[in-house]
């Protein structure tokens, strides 16, 4: 905190912020992986994509619910069958 960078005071408070959880990442060693998120992550963002040009947010969140499946979907207003 003595440091007259300003980029380096603002990692030591983030480190101080965070202390009693940087622990757990060595407890855990490497058995977690953020690989799902990350995969869930870059479908929201291809469909995101894909869905440019839809008039409203309601049919881009209906596009996210098909996308990643297995989430509730939306009612509808049409019943098929």
């Amino acid at each position: 905190m003595r440091s007259r960078i300003e980029l380096l005071k603002k990692v030591v408070k983030m480190l101080r912020a965070h202390r009693p959880l940087i622990p757990n990442y060595f407890r855990a060693k490497k058995q977690f992986s953020s690989g799902i998120v990350e995969g869930l992550n870059n479908k929201v963002k291809v469909t995101i994509r894909k869905s440019y040009g839809f008039r409203t947010f309601r049919v881009t969140e209906t596009a996210l619910y098909h996308s990643l499946g297995k989430l509730p979907e939306p009612e509808l207003t049409h019943r098929f069958f």
